[in-house]
Formats: C-alpha cells, structure tokens, sequence
C-alpha cells in the first residue's frame, strides 16, 4: 500500500511540476546569483589555492563566513566543537531550510589550471573532489534566499551549514550530534560532478578505525629472539582481510592504508598502525563484516604475540534517497537548461581526457533525465548521508570537469580553479536556491517531501558512530 501512495505522489508531483514556469521570484533568484558571480567565483578560487585538509579549513571556512556576515547573516562559529565548522542564517520562524557547504581538500592533488598533471606545489593538497566550489555555490544559493525573505517574497528561514572534513573523517557526523538539524525541515546539497542531473542514489556506508600494535624491539640480526614484532602482527592482519576479502558479500569493500610499519630494517618493530575501512550499500550488512575484521585483529595478535588496540574514527550512514525532492530539483534544472561551453573549454576538457585515456568527448553539460534509484548503487560515500537520516534531503550533482575522468585525481583540480568549474559553480547555486524557493513557497511539495524522508526512514533509529570529539589536529 505504501508503495503504492509512493507512485501516486511521484506521479502528482510530476503533473504538478512539469506545469511550473520560471516566475518572478526565480528569475530574481536568479539575478541575485549573477550580482555575487564574481565574488563567489573568487572565494571558490582563494579555497582552490588554500587547499586547506580535514579540520585544518581555517582560511576557507573564514573566507566563506565572512561574506555571509558581510551579506547580512548571523554567524555562529566553532560550532559542535570543530573551530572549522559554522552557520550562517537569516530569517525566522518556519519553514527552515538548509544548505550545505563543503570545503576541504585531499592530500597529494595540487595542480595548476593546465590540462596536464602539473603540480603547483609537489606534494601538497588539492580540490580533487571540486570543494572550493561545493560551499561557494552552496553560500550563493543561501545569500539569494536571504534576499528573497529580506524583500519580503517568501518567509521562513535560511540556514547555511559550513561542513569540514568530508574527505577523511566526516565532521558532520559530530554536527548532527550537536543537534544542527533539529529544527531543519529540509536540507538542500549538490556535489561537483561530470554530469547534470538531480541525483536520487543512494552511497555507500563505511566505518573507519585505527589498529595499532604493540610488542617488543629487539635487534634484528644479533638477537631477534627477544623481540616480538609489531609489523609480523600488521603483515598477518593484512594478509587476513585480503584472504577474508574472498567471502564477504560483493557489494562489500574494505580498505586498508598502512601507517606505521617500523622505521628501520635492523630493528624488530615494536609499534604498527593502520587505518582500515568497510563500506557496504547498506549499513546493517556493513556492520557484521566490520565486526568479523576487528576480530581478527585479535588473531594476528595472538600469533605474533604482541599486544593490540582498535580505535573507532567515524562512521557514517548511507545516503536516505528524496525521490519527490529529486522531482523539484529536476524540473528547476530543466528550467535552467544545459551549460555551454567554448570551444577552448572544450578542447580543454578533450586534452585532460587524452591525458588520462579516456574518450575525447569533451565536456556534457546537458540536463539528465531522472534516474531511476538503484537498490545496491556502488561508488562512494559521504557523510551527507548521516544528514539525511535526520532530516528530508535533496541532492544535486553539476558538472565541472570533462565526462569520464578520473575523481579524487589533479584533472578534477585542474577544472575547479577555472571557467568550466566556475560555470558549474554557478549552475549549482541557482538551481538549488531555485528548488529552495519551491519549498519555501509551496508548503505542499514541502509536505510530499518530509512524508516521503518519514517513510523511507521507517522504524530505523539514527545512531552516530563516534566515540569521543572531533579528531581535530594538535588537540587532545
């Protein structure tokens, strides 16, 4: 029966949305955007070059806070004990609406804007996931709501949520917690992406640990025997997960990066460490294989005879899908209409794609049609997920690099610093600021999608996997 309701929502959904025309308050939506254009695109440029990692965003997150103050919104910072994290809001009373903004960077990606890897600094950080532009966009779409509540259009209130650490140790996970989303009806994100579309699948969720080892230095060559090496309980652990691998369910993944396994070959380490992680679709078959890959720990242990701890980073749920928000995101894009490019943006996509052997088909900035959700999706992860979970959420993904490269990679940072990351950059927010204005105006569809989040949601009881405070850098 309740699937049923479903289609029937989808399909009045569709009707009702498929009728709507660019008012006047989108077109104004609009124009407020294209006003902060080219401050946006300098924020998003300044993050780029920052390139700042996990809880270490200090430069970004102030550039972004500081011109929402500077546009008129109260801003909270160091919120939920992260001094990278904030909010921004303006308005008051129901309903509330969030944005989300991203802003972090991964290790090893520096790259300047050539459509050939060349790092800027050899070693350093990059936007390889295209989060300079991820909360520049975000922030544009929420300064445009805040015009439309302050001229008196809409009422309610807009709230900007400046979220750290997605890349590694997924800081929204302690902003839930903190309780940010409580009085959120709504919640509005995009990702940068090689592809338009209003994006109604799920990911993956994961957990991520430390193991660390413990035994007895000695030395390697005069008298082995009275050492008792970590790096033999690593190297039996490791050599457990790949064998165990085999029988684990094939939508399941585990990864693993070592991080210590001795400092020198003539002494018998007495310290190891690694990170591992487990991802599956779903959380409740992530969880038993996390529990068998601990336990094996133990094992390597007990065989090496050295001792062991295991310390939980984060973990983080698997995004709850919004099909009636993916409706009013796709019309909105629809409204929009595709990106276009030049032809030196397109031949600079079609070198970046030779440069990393893919296909030569340059850049796609059509409007997708809506997928339908795929029950077991592959992919990544996020911690938007864990957001979802708690509150209706409605993602978006816009392109800002060529099709088929390489993610997490310098061809991503290569796009992000100029004009075809900016375009998507823009894209994005006004798209999202149009399907928040949607929500704000019509609290029927704002209903549809709030009954939809509570029927998917179910029974199921959120439970955030962390244990302590924010791992931030240089704080015990």
């Amino acid at each position: 029966m309740k699937k049923i309701s479903t289609l029937l929502l989808l399909g009045f959904l569709s009707m009702n949305l498929a009728a709507q025309k660019m008012t006047k308050d989108k077109k104004e939506l609009i124009a407020a955007v294209e006003k902060h254009k080219e401050n946006l695109i300098q924020i998003s440029d300044s993050i780029w070059a920052m390139a700042e990692t996990a809880f270490e965003e200090s430069g970004s997150a102030d550039l972004l806070a500081d011109y929402a103050e500077k546009n008129g919104m109260t801003v909270t910072r160091g919120v939920a004990n992260i001094p990278t994290a904030f909010i921004a809001t303006y308005g008051s009373g129901k309903p509330v609406i969030s944005v989300l903004g991203e802003f972090d960077a991964l290790p090893g990606l520096s790259q300047n804007t050539v459509p050939n890897k060349d790092p800027r600094i050899d070693g350093a950080p990059g936007h390889g996931c295209g989060h300079n532009m991820f909360g520049a966009a975000s922030l544009g779409a929420a300064i445009a709501i805040k015009e439309q509540i302050e001229a008196g259009n809409i009422k309610g209130t807009v709230k900007f949520l400046g979220t750290p650490a997605e890349e590694k140790f997924f800081g929204k996970v302690w902003m839930v917690e903190a309780g940010l989303w409580d009085d959120v009806d709504v919640n509005v994100s995009w990702h940068p992406s090689a592809e338009i579309e209003a994006d109604v699948q799920s990911g993956l969720s994961l957990v991520d640990f430390i193991v660390e080892f413990y035994g007895q230095a000695a030395h390697a060559s005069a008298d082995p025997w009275n050492g008792r090496s970590a790096s033999d309980a690593l190297e039996l652990y490791t050599t457990g997960i790949n064998y165990y691998r085999e029988h684990i369910m094939p939508t399941s993944r585990i990864h693993y990066h070592i991080q210590d396994g001795g400092q020198v070959v003539n002494v018998v380490p007495d310290y190891a460490r690694l990170w591992v992680r487990v991802r599956d679709p779903k959380r409740k078959v992530m969880l038993p294989t996390y529990e068998r890959v601990k336990a094996m720990a133990e094992g390597a242990a007990i065989m090496a005879n050295v001792d062991y701890k295991i310390s939980l980073v984060s973990g983080i749920y698997e995004t709850l899908v919004n099909r009636a928000g993916g409706e009013i995101m796709q019309n909105n894009l629809e409204l929009l209409g595709p990106i276009s490019y030049t032809d030196e943006e397109t031949e600079y996509g079609k070198a970046i794609q030779r440069a990393t052997g893919k296909p030569e088909v340059g850049m796609d900035g059509a409007i997708h049609p809506l997928k339908e959700t795929e029950e077991l999706p592959g992919g990544g992860s996020t911690d938007v997920g864990d957001v979802s979970w708690n509150v209706p959420n409605i993602n978006l993904g816009v392109t800002v690099a060529p099709k088929g490269t390489p993610w997490h990679s310098w061809a991503v940072v290569a796009c992000g610093g100029m004009s075809i990351g900016h375009k998507g950059m823009i894209h994005a927010a006004k798209a999202m600021g149009m399907t928040m204005l949607d929500l704000f105006e019509n609290p029927k569809l704002l209903e549809k999608v709030k009954e939809e989040y509570k029927t998917r949601k179910g029974d199921e009881k959120y439970e955030a996997m962390i244990d302590g405070p924010p791992p931030i850098p240089g704080k015990k």
